[in-house]
């Protein structure tokens, strides 16, 4: 059911590491020429381009585009009980977590009479995109929605797939959320077409956004490769993967249920586990096809797991295994070994990190605080997870006095003549000639 790699008895650098350890193969590029249409019939169309669009894609065409807030209400009404008490705790732990990311400004004194103010200013507007398809994520509404209001982002609008099952509305789950949590700008467009209508806005429709967040399928990621720089955006989100770090303390079935928990999502997503026991393996193993099989959607995650980017990994240390987690660079890491906090505290690429036995991604995924959109196929070397920095860009305000601007002189027209930008030491000498 899955592949087996021995990295033992060998030293291998990062980059042959992440060799032997593939993601599955997306073509953003490909999908990319198959979406360029849609974006260009959103840019130039009108909102009839959005319902042909809608009854194309997701077999349904919504009622309106906008979601009615009566609509909203309704789903927050008829929300069960028990749902609405498992959001709203999830509500109250991912704001505690994420009111500690706001940034204050910063005023430096760079010499008498000269400061430079760092300021944190939330961008104007922002469209979240939730998925629809599969499964729903009302997880989504709020791993985007609270680091955005937190950052006092102004406005704030939310797009998810129409669904056939609702009459053409987004998931009632998904809405109920959306009105938890306040937001009232709701649109019934899913995939490549809602990140064009929040990249270019629609008039009567849709104001332009500023930045557009959220993960999504293959599609999504295309059109924001595409339309980057015409809106900011957070990550091109690819299939979800969880790497798992164990010794011989692991308990198998918990590694099994783990891996199987992220291969639940996509038949290209990543379940790897990295070992120094062979004894662990041989019982991860055994569970997994103990397992599998009663699961509801075991051909999904049989497909995962077979696939290439899926593989139990054995190496001959913890130091090893530190490496070849490290080098992976997983969205997910669990730790579970005997010492867990010490050996977490060596990762250094990871878009999270699950530290023992008590502390598994599902946890992350809905109630643990943190955030769960985070960065995919290797880019948790250079790329961090979505928080309330996303929203914020830091501003520079520069001001001197004439007493430090006049000392200060010298040195800037040294250096414009340097570059051979004679026209930058004029505009500073300008400033010493009488009127």
């Amino acid at each position: 059911m899955i592949r087996t790699v021995d990295f033992r008895g060998r030293v291998l650098t990062k980059a042959q590491y992440k060799s032997e350890l593939p993601r599955a193969t997306l073509d953003v590029s490909q999908a990319m020429t198959l979406i360029a249409p849609i974006l260009d019939r959103v840019a130039h169309g009108d909102e009839e381009d959005l319902f042909e669009l809608a009854q194309e894609f997701d077999g349904v065409r919504p009622p309106s585009i906008r979601v009615p807030e009566s609509a909203l209400s309704d789903a927050l009404a008829n929300l069960a009980p028990e749902i609405r008490t498992a959001l709203e705790l999830s509500i109250d732990r991912i704001r505690l977590v994420h009111m500690n990311q706001i940034r204050s400004g910063k005023i430096t004194d760079v010499a008498p009479g000269g400061t430079v103010t760092e300021k944190w200013i939330p961008v104007d507007r922002v469209g979240l995109y939730v998925p629809g398809g599969r499964a729903v994520y009302p997880s989504s509404v709020m791993m985007n929605v609270i680091p955005a209001q937190i950052a006092q982002v102004k406005s704030i609008a939310v797009a998810s797939p129409p669904q056939k099952d609702f009459g053409g509305l987004p998931h009632p789950i998904i809405l109920a959320t959306c009105a938890l949590l306040g937001i009232t700008e709701v649109y019934a467009i899913g995939g490549a077409q809602a990140i064009a209508l929040f990249a270019y806005g629609m008039e009567n429709v849709c104001e332009k956004a500023d930045m557009v967040t959220g993960p999504g399928n293959i599609y999504v990621a295309a059109a924001k490769r595409a339309l980057r720089g015409i809106v900011g955006i957070d990550s091109e989100a690819g299939p979800t993967e969880i790497a798992i770090l164990a010794d011989e303390s692991a308990i198998a079935a918990d590694v099994a249920a783990d891996l199987i928990s992220q291969a639940e999502h996509d038949t290209i997503a990543a379940a790897v586990l990295v070992t120094t026991s062979p004894k662990l393996a041989q019982a991860v193993e055994a569970e997994l096809k103990k397992r599998v099989p009663r699961t509801k959607h075991s051909q999904r995650i049989t497909t995962a797991l077979s696939g290439v980017q899926s593989a139990i990994a054995l190496v001959d240390s913890l130091a090893q295994g530190i490496d070849v987690v490290n080098a992976y660079a997983a969205e997910h890491l669990e730790i579970q070994t005997q010492n867990a906090r010490r050996d977490a505290e060596q990762i250094r690429n990871a878009g999270a990190v699950f530290v023992g036995r008590f502390s598994p991604v599902s946890l992350g995924d809905y109630s643990a605080g943190s955030n769960h959109v985070l960065p995919t196929g290797g880019c948790a070397c250079h790329s961090s997870g979505l928080s309330v920095q996303t929203f914020l860009r830091g501003l520079h305000f520069i001001e001197y006095n004439e007493a430090a601007f006049r000392e200060i002189i010298p040195t800037v027209i040294t250096l414009a003549n340097a570059e051979d930008l004679p026209a930058h030491g004029e505009a500073m000498s300008v400033r010493l000639e009488l009127p």
